[in-house]
């Protein structure tokens, strides 16, 4: 889902930061094994998508799509680094935001399994009082009802101290604690249960959960749980490293003219926690997604529960009819039914798709949004187009 974030006129006078010199080498990856995308029958097809959508005005976007008997096509167009005039590769790896909820899900469910915790357990049981006595509904809401967003606890996000605070220091390091206090005696949305409202306070909270059952950063339990088994092994979660060798640089459309300002080091406040902070490629996150719809991470009893949907009161009309699982949506497109989670940063915007009918997978990451870029990569029209073209 992507951020409800405000860009106030005090960020005109914060962003304006002139690009490093950095080698070439920087950017250089690879994958793991010997990638054919230049000789698939969609290579062509693919690649005038990715190229249409950069001569649009979107920096850079890299690609993954996975068709069954097809295999995966990787590509990539625009630029990694305008600065020092990089070409984006297709291993190139960027900050997916918000996709990592699906990540923090399924290390829930992990948990679960191993009888570390139930979902209908309050997470009151597990987080201090001093935590959950600030945040209304906090000491009701069960694990469950934080994953599929229906706790009804407010999003922190959409206080307007926080991003006066966050536009004020776009270099700020925020910590869990930190952002949890812009959610404290805040008015809930609903009763817990009651409907489904997206709140990145939800995922904070399950955060904290995990860190204090696996008695260790979260980093490190992405790292243990998810990237190496499933040998990820360019994608990291950024408390280890906020902007790591290769990363490209990120952009945004400021003045929504299409001339955009680097923002690389203005994503900050999610850093070390589990509502976003994840870096990684479209390969990966493809991999990691269809493994997840395979039942290879998670059992199927527990991906039952997260494919368990519920349906928002309100319709939001300017986007596909949704619905809220455990970690993830289901969405209802020309294509058909679509498994999705989306996620931004400033200057970033991710989404990865999946189509149970057929096992499609198309991911999708960009190094530049807000203003005028927004219609060409994350809105309804955007994602239309991009699957009518790979579904």
């Amino acid at each position: 889902m992507k951020y409800t974030f405000i860009i106030f006129t005090l960020l005109l006078i914060t962003a304006c930061r002139k690009g490093d010199d950095i080698a070439p080498a920087f950017y250089s990856c690879q994958f793991s094994f010997n990638d054919s995308s230049s000789t698939s029958p969609d290579n062509i097809r693919y690649q005038d998508l990715l190229n249409s959508i950069t001569g649009s005005g979107v920096t850079g976007i890299t690609m993954s799509v996975y068709h069954t008997g097809r295999g995966t096509w990787n590509g990539a167009s625009g630029k990694a680094d305008l600065h020092n005039n990089i070409d984006m590769q297709p291993c190139n790896i960027s900050r997916v935001g918000s996709t990592v909820k699906m990540f923090t899900a399924t290390v829930v469910l992990q948990l679960q399994e191993e009888g570390k915790l139930n979902l209908d357990d309050k997470i009151a049981a597990y987080l201090p009082g001093d935590v959950i006595d600030k945040i209304e509904n906090a000491d009701q809401a069960t694990i469950r009802q934080l994953l599929q967003h229906s706790s009804g606890i407010y999003n922190y996000i959409q206080n307007l101290s926080f991003q006066t605070a966050s536009i004020n220091d776009l270099l700020k390091e925020w910590h869990a604690d930190d952002l949890l206090k812009y959610a404290y005696h805040k008015s809930a949305y609903f009763s817990a249960g009651a409907d489904v409202r997206y709140s990145n306070t939800n995922y904070i909270l399950l955060g904290l959960l995990l860190e204090k059952l696996e008695g260790k950063p979260l980093y490190r339990v992405f790292d243990e749980r998810l990237f190496a088994p499933l040998g990820l092994t360019l994608t990291q979660f950024a408390g280890n490293n906020h902007v790591p060798d290769g990363i490209v640089r990120g952009y945004i459309d400021l003045y929504s003219n299409l001339q955009v300002i680097e923002s690389t080091y203005y994503s900050g406040w999610d850093y070390y926690t589990a509502d976003g902070g994840l870096i990684s490629n479209p390969y990966d996150m493809n991999v990691f997604f269809r493994a997840l719809m395979k039942g290879e991470i998670i059992n199927a009893t527990s991906l039952q529960e997260m494919l368990t949907w519920k349906k928002p009161l309100e319709e939001d009309t300017e986007f596909f009819p949704i619905y809220y699982g455990l970690g993830i949506f289901k969405i209802e497109t020309p294509q058909g039914i679509a498994y999705m989670h989306s996620g931004d940063a400033i200057g970033y915007y991710a989404n990865m798709l999946f189509f149970p009918a057929d096992s499609t997978t198309v991911v999708y990451a960009v190094n530049s949004n807000y203003g005028k870029i927004d219609q060409f990569v994350s809105t309804k029209d955007a994602i239309e187009n991009i699957i009518a073209i790979t579904k």
